[in-house]
């Protein structure tokens, strides 16, 4: 594993980028295939597909439950945190076709308002990454309990008046920082952060794990 550590944004907010996360992703992928189909994503802004991961689900949620383990000192060093429990995980594609995006899934969003609440993103293909933002119309690129109205108001209006995915700057936000989507990368953020992946118009939005935009998304609670 190769660690590396950016900050975001006016607020230096960290990033952690580990590069050779695993070393087995072909493995990992092959975990992934023999759990799909996966089913669409009820009751979520996510554009695509999703394949919770459970106990019940054997080496694929050993292999996360693993790599929260390996990442840990990563986690307790850039976030000044002493520990963290694992809220959820799953399998995910994004499958959304751009002019079938809803006005939430056209910009830019937050995970959680709590500083705590990380997010741990494995890209398992290459793609063109994730990216962070700030609202142009508050100025807001950490959404917390006392702004989270103000964004909120911003960003209906901001839906509305966009199409597609938010790729790079635009009107109604600016990029302030990008993460690459290498194979075998994983990237932690704070969910409070703005963000959202690269999508461009032409990638190819397949449900197949071995073609597909394959990432695994894992939430932890960090604690001190």
């Amino acid at each position: 594993m190769t660690p590396s550590l950016i900050r975001i944004g006016r607020s230096q907010s960290p990033v952690v980028i580990v590069d050779g996360a695993t070393g087995d992703v072909d493995r990992i992928v092959d975990l992934a295939a023999a759990l799909a189909p996966f089913p669409n994503v009820a009751r979520s802004y996510y554009p695509g597909v999703r394949r919770v991961l459970t106990a019940a689900d054997g080496p694929a949620h050993d292999y996360a439950t693993g790599l929260l383990q390996a990442l840990a000192p990563f986690i307790g060093g850039a976030f000044e945190v002493d520990g963290f429990d694992w809220i959820e995980g799953s399998f995910s594609m994004v499958t959304a076709a751009p002019d079938t995006l809803s006005p939430a899934q056209r910009i830019p969003h937050f995970d959680s308002v709590d500083p705590g609440y990380l997010a741990v993103l494995h890209y398992l293909a290459d793609t063109p990454g994730t990216a962070f933002y700030r609202q142009q119309a508050t100025g807001i690129e950490r959404v917390d309990a006392g702004n989270r109205d103000a964004f909120i108001a911003a960003a209906r209006r901001d839906g509305a008046q966009l199409s597609g995915y938010t790729n790079a700057s635009n009107a109604a936000f600016e990029r302030i920082g990008l993460v690459e989507g290498k194979r075998d990368r994983v990237v932690l953020y704070q969910g409070c952060l703005l963000h959202s992946g690269i999508i461009p118009h032409d990638m190819l939005r397949s449900i197949d794990p071995r073609a597909g935009r394959l990432t695994t998304n894992l939430f932890i609670q960090a604690h001190r």
